[in-house]
Parts: structure tokens; C-alpha cells; sequence
């Protein structure tokens, strides 16, 4: 598509507008974060956004995504990432990826006509009939993902597209891939494989493992494809692996790893909130705040509770044995930064901050946040200290700054923001940093890097997309609409005098505000007594703590361990169990 390719011609005004907006910051003074200086870094985003997208389809259209330094391209989403160009399959043209997951990135920066030429091009070229073999989890969030989203974008009341040029065409392609999908499922206990070839299916030889967030991860995409279609089997499909998942649980409630989908064991009984698993708790309680389905919510407050409990020490969160509880690996790894941004979403806000805190003090001592750190050693992992331009620290800083309002959060988005433009920032696009003590840059551009840092910074700025608007947004950024109509059950309202206590047969038992599911902020005891502190929290009965038995005592803010009450007559941590 020509209009693709025509670069310099497209941009050249748009430039000069941008630049002459930012300019003219210098007249506002910089110790506030006046509404002026959040448009100047609103079009600062832009710029970046821009940059990037511009190289991508000048240098790697219609392939996956760019490399920025050589200004060439690789198909990352399958195996033929491993080739040339001169190398590819007769006809190969790629998935346009990077396009995919920019799709709803333009919309949210007002670019409708973009928007219009992306989904046209997409309509008339995209093609799933290809012998690649793709990883299931990865091609589930990025393309079904952004085409589900970009057709409600398409469709919705805004009326971004010409009239009568949009036919489904982006709902048809969803499900054409949702359909390939399927056949991953075929095992005998229903955990999807994690690689599949898109035309031929689950080739022979296949390796079975597949990790926690690979077969837990999948029913936003999958299930928001069903509500559109009215074909239940994606949703099914995805809801059969995620109830198997959660049955192998272990007795503390937490998870492994890694996993064998035909025999349903563990491989690897280590977790944490970072690679490999981050994402499914993210799925539990963002499904059940688009399905309306309780049982999301259930799984999701026992997991949450056995990650504060097993997994959090203070601010930070190591890894443990999902079988006994004991730690196992003290170290920070970058994806788990989205934590803080899913705490809000519960309500869990004092928690939120002091991790997010932390992440972003790692952020200033390197200048970007790296891919592991060495808690107890307090030095950067050997061979994982590159920077992929991940997401997660602006995706957490947006939610943050959503619920606090407070400048700091804006601060903290124009510091990742200058850093991306001081390390990251090529002729090119935007490059990978493969190590974050010497800066040396990573020949790659990620299709996130346009599908969500980008986005999330300019929504950190500029929110008005979401005026009067209700959205969840997917592990990889796409947003999906909040409605009634997609409930089973319009979940009841909950409010802090709706029933503090819950009475059994044989005594009361006091509730925390994540089982009332109100934010803690406003959750009170029935007493009128302190305000709980964490999702978890239950005050002690007495303001001084007191007690004559264990059931006057409460759950500990800090790590959701059950207080219990000592001989002496007081609350307190006094078990180690």
C-alpha cells in the first residue's frame, strides 16, 4: 500500500506542529504539571510513537517487526524468524504484525485515517493459510488480540471508519485464527500445546511442555471472540485449560511453572509473579471483570492471597516452591513490574505504591529497569541485563497515577520516557539494549513497544480516550470494552455497610475488603474502626489489640498471614505457618 511508504511527504507538517507544541513548554514553569505541560509530553509520546511506526513500515512492513540498526525485519511471531529474506518460503509475506498491534494505539492518539488505511490494508492482504509454526500464547495476545479489539474499535458508536468500507473484515480474520487455534486444545486434559503450525495443525514430535501464563492466559481473547461470533468453543475451549490449570493447584494455592499438557504434571514447581506466570493472574481477575463470571473472582482472591502470603517480602516479591511455600529465588525480573498496575485494579493501593516505588528506584540506578535482578546479591543477573522496551513499569505507572492523581506518577512517566529517547532512540526506531551497564544496543524493535509503552505513556498524559468510557486492557495493551451485555451476571454492588460481617452457623467471620470486594481505602469494620490497609486486610477487633482468642485477631496487611492471639493476650504474627 503506497501510503504506507510515502514517509517524508505524510510527516513533514506534522513535525513541524509537534515540535512548535513542545517548544513551548519553556513558558510554563517547571516545578508544576500543569495541564499544558501534560499535552507537551502527550505530543512528546506521539513523537516517539510515531518514529518508530513510520521506520517499522518504511524498513519491515509487511513483516513481523523492524530491526532498527540494520533498518531491515524480522518475523519474530513464528519460526521463520530464524531466516533471511532470501531465505523465505515463495510468496511469504509476512503477518504484519507490528501493524496489528499498533492498530489500537492509532485510535487511542486520534489517528483515525491511519486507522482506516491499517484495517483496509489488513482486510485485503492478512492471511493465516501459512506453514508457520507459532507459539500459541504469544500469536493468542498479539494478533488475535489486537484484531478482536481494532473490530470493536472499528464498529463502535465513534464511527472511526468510512461508512460502508468496514464489513468484519478484522472479526472474519479473528476467526479464521480462532478456529486454528482450536486444534492446540486436542490433548487429554485439555491444556492447549504451546506451539501450533497455522495450517497444518500440531505437527508431530510437538513438545507437550508449556508454561503457567501459555494455557491461563487465554480467555480474554478467546472469550471476547465468542461474544462476537456467538461460536461458544473459543471461550470453552479456553475456560476447559484454565479450570485444569487451576484444579493442580497445590494446597497453599499456588502455582508452577512449566507443564506437560498431555500428562497434566508439573516440570517446574518454582513460580513467582514474573516470567511464565504473570499474565494468568492477570487473566483471572481482569475475566471476571469482563464475563461478570464469580468464579473468576474466586480463583483470583485465593491466588492473590497466596502470592502476598508465600511470595512478598516487604516491597519486593521473590519466587517459592508452589509445594511447600519456601522462597527459591531472590531476584527481580521486569515483567514483574505489572503487579503493581493489577493491585489497582483491586483496590490494593498502599501495596501498589511501595512495590512500584522500588521497581522505579531499580529503573534510576540503571537508567532503564533490567530483565533480572539479584535481590539478595544486590548486582544484576550475569547474562539477563538487556532492556526489550518492555512495558510493564509505564503500564503500572498509568494505573497509579488513574487512582492517585498525583504528579509524582507523571513525573515518573517523563523520566522513562527521556530514557527511551537517551539509550533507545535510533534513526532507525527505537532499539533493544542488550546491556543495561554499558548501554550497547539490541538490533530489535518489539511490536509492544508500539502495542503498549508507547500507549500507556500517552494515556498517562492524555486520557481522554477513556472519557466516559469503560475498558480493560489485555496482557498485550488491547483495549476491550466493559458491558453488560458480555455479564452472565451483572455482578452485585458492594458497598463498606453491605455486610462487614458474614454470619456461619457456629459464629461470625469477619470479612477483608477484597472479599467484599470493595477497595480497601473505604472499607471500614462495622465498629467504625481503622480503615483497612491492603486487599487483604482484617483489622484486629480491638484498636489496641487485644484479644482472648484467636478469632478476635485479624489478617496482616502486609503478607495476608492470619494473626493469631498470644498467651500474654495480644494479635500478632506469632506463628510461623
Amino acid at each position: 500500500m503506497p501510503s504506507f511508504k510515502s514517509k517524508e511527504a505524510r510527516l513533514s507538517a506534522r513535525w513541524v506542529i509537534l515540535f512548535l507544541l513542545i517548544s513551548t513548554s519553556l513558558l510554563v514553569p517547571a516545578t508544576s504539571y500543569s495541564s499544558h505541560k501534560k499535552a507537551i509530553m502527550s505530543q512528546k509520546v506521539k513523537i516517539m510513537f510515531y518514529h518508530a511506526y513510520e521506520n517499522y513500515l518504511a524498513h519491515a512492513f509487511p513483516h513481523d517487526e523492524l530491526k532498527p540498526l540494520t533498518k531491515t525485519f524480522t518475523d519474530s511471531l513464528s519460526e521463520l524468524g530464524n531466516l533471511n529474506l532470501q531465505h523465505l518460503p515463495q510468496n511469504y509475506n509476512g503477518s504484519a504484525l507490528t501493524l496489528i498491534e499498533s492498530l489500537s494505539s492509532l485510535v487511542i492518539l486520534g489517528n483515525n485515517t491511519e486507522f482506516e488505511r491499517a484495517v483496509l490494508w489488513l482486510s485485503d492482504n492478512l492471511s493465516f493459510n501459512v506453514d508457520a509454526r507459532v507459539n500459541l500464547f504469544e500469536c493468542n495476545i498479539r494478533v488475535l488480540g489486537g484484531l478482536v479489539s481494532a473490530h470493536i474499535l472499528a464498529t463502535d458508536s465513534a464511527s472511526r471508519l468510512v461508512q460502508g468500507l468496514y464489513k468484519n473484515q478484522l472479526l472474519n480474520l479473528a476467526e479464521d485464527l480462532g478456529q486454528r487455534f482450536l486444534r492446540a486444545f486436542d490433548t487429554p486434559t485439555g491444556l492447549p500445546y504451546a506451539w501450533i503450525n497455522l495450517k497444518y495443525g500440531v505437527m508431530e514430535n510437538e513438545t507437550t511442555e508449556t508454561s503457567t501464563s501459555g494455557c491461563g492466559s487465554l480467555i480474554l481473547e478467546m472469550g471476547a471472540l465468542s461474544r462476537l461470533t456467538g461460536d461458544s468453543r473459543y471461550e470453552a475451549a479456553a475456560l476447559c485449560a484454565l479450570r485444569k490449570l487451576w484444579s493442580m493447584r497445590s494446597s497453599l494455592n499456588l502455582l508452577g511453572t512449566t507443564l506437560d499438557v498431555i500428562t497434566g504434571e508439573w516440570i517446574e514447581y518454582s513460580s513467582g509473579i514474573g516470567a511464565g506466570v504473570d499474565s494468568f493472574y492477570e487473566y483471572l481477575l481482569k475475566a471476571h471483570i469482563l464475563f461478570g463470571r464469580d468464579e473468576f473472582w474466586n480463583m483470583f482472591h485465593s491466588a492473590y492471597v497466596a502470592v502476598q502470603k508465600y511470595f512478598r517480602h516487604g516491597p519486593w516479591y521473590h519466587e517459592a516452591d508452589m509445594r511447600s511455600g519456601k522462597a527459591t529465588y531472590w531476584q527481580l525480573t521486569s515483567l514483574q513490574a505489572f503487579w503493581p498496575g493489577l493491585q489497582i485494579l483491586v483496590g490494593d493501593v498502599s501495596a501498589a505504591n511501595s512495590s512500584h516505588r522500588e521497581f522505579f528506584h531499580v529503573w534510576e540506578m540503571f537508567g532503564v529497569l533490567p530483565e533480572r535482578y539479584l535481590l539478595d546479591q544486590e548486582m544484576l543477573h550475569p547474562t539477563e541485563k538487556y532492556y526489550p522496551l518492555r512495558p510493564e513499569l509505564a503500564e503500572s505507572t498509568f494505573y497509579l497515577y488513574q487512582a492517585t492523581k498525583d504528579p509524582w506518577y507523571l513525573e515518573v512517566g517523563e523520566s522513562i520516557m527521556n530514557s527511551l529517547n537517551k539509550y533507545t532512540r535510533v534513526e532507525g526506531g527505537y532499539a533493544s539494549i542488550r546491556d543495561v551497564k554499558t548501554m550497547i544496543l539490541e538490533d530489535h524493535q518489539h511490536s509492544f513497544f508500539l502495542a503498549e509503552t508507547c500507549k500507556y505513556l500517552y494515556l498517562l498524559f492524555n486520557d481522554s480516550f477513556l472519557a466516559n468510557e469503560n475498558y480493560i486492557f489485555t496482557t498485550e495493551g488491547h483495549p476491550l470494552p466493559v458491558q453488560s451485555s458480555w455479564h452472565e451476571r451483572i455482578p452485585s454492588a458492594y458497598t463498606p455497610d453491605n455486610g462487614t460481617f458474614m454470619k456461619s452457623e457456629d459464629s461470625v467471620i469477619r470479612e477483608s475488603a477484597m472479599s467484599l470486594q470493595v477497595c480497601p481505602a473505604t472499607y471500614l469494620t462495622r465498629s467504625g474502626g481503622p480503615q483497612a490497609e491492603s486487599a487483604c486486610h482484617i483489622p484486629d477487633a480491638r484498636v489496641d489489640h487485644r484479644c482472648q482468642n484467636d478469632q478476635q485477631c485479624g489478617i496482616d496487611s502486609i503478607n495476608c498471614r492470619k494473626r493469631t492471639c498470644s498467651i500474654a493476650g495480644y494479635c500478632g504474627l506469632w506463628l510461623n505457618a
